[in-house]
């Protein structure tokens, strides 16, 4: 298993843009964390989660209803009257707050590092203003993909990842030879190797598309949203490909 650290491509601006996302999503998982109690702060998941089911039918009281069977299902000793009295933010919306939700420390240090890692770079090929355009679409992309994949699921999805995968996706295209630093796992060892960005990155959609496969098998619709991955690589590559082309052909006029 491949996990990337850091890259040998140099950045050709100070990446701004890429340095507030990652500040705002820490700012607010901090304020997430500090919510007092287990209720408020799945309430908080709730209500600027992105929920396919809500999105699609609006049916707030129903999700409702079944998030707090659920929770009282995995933890019985704690109160859940409170998730039954939630307002659900506008399913449009959830799509542009979602990203900026985690669900814990690993699931935030993860997305972070793979921001950190690779998004300087895609961040320095387009510009400020343009990469946090791409960010943004990049999020939407993938949340939507999730959307139609999981049309009926009630499990609120968080994270950046999606946006992230779109990251990933321009960068194997723009820089397909840049040397990314990776931790390699092999049972009980670990060691360092540095490989082209096209193996790592074509290795990790790989993982990601055969994941999704298999979720496909699952009814509930929770855990990994592993089609929010796969959609945003593919808007990512999607858009730096035809970028790329677009950059050939003005050269040629």
């Amino acid at each position: 298993m491949f996990f990337p650290y850091k890259d040998d491509n140099p950045q050709i601006l100070i990446p701004y843009v890429t340095y507030g996302i990652l500040g705002l999503n820490l700012l607010i998982f901090f304020y997430h964390n500090l919510l007092t109690g287990p209720m408020a702060q799945y309430a908080f998941t709730l209500r600027f989660g992105m929920i396919p089911a809500h999105f699609w039918n609006g049916d707030a009281a129903g999700i409702l209803t079944y998030t707090r069977n659920l929770m009282e299902q995995q933890a019985p000793g704690l109160a859940w009257d409170g998730l039954s009295t939630v307002t659900l933010l506008p399913g449009l919306v959830t799509l542009f707050t979602a990203p900026f939700l985690h669900a814990g420390w690993l699931h935030l240090l993860g997305n972070m590092l793979f921001l950190y890692v690779f998004a300087d770079n895609i961040e320095g090929a387009l510009g400020h203003r343009k990469f946090l355009l791409f960010y943004i679409l990049m999020a939407l992309a993938a949340g939507a993909t999730h959307l139609l994949v999981r049309p009926d699921s009630m499990i609120p999805v968080v994270g950046a990842s999606g946006a992230i995968s779109g990251v990933l996706g321009g960068y194997m295209v723009r820089y397909p030879q840049a040397r990314i630093h990776v931790f390699v796992f092999i049972l009980f060892i670990i060691t360092t190797i540095r490989l082209p960005a096209y193996v790592v990155l074509g290795w990790w959609f790989i993982v990601q598309a055969a994941s999704g496969a298999l979720s496909l098998q699952s009814q509930l619709g929770g855990g990994t949203a592993w089609f929010e991955h796969i959609g945003g690589f593919i808007a990512g590559f999607s858009f730096m490909a035809i970028a790329g082309r677009h950059r050939k052909l003005a050269g040629q006029i």
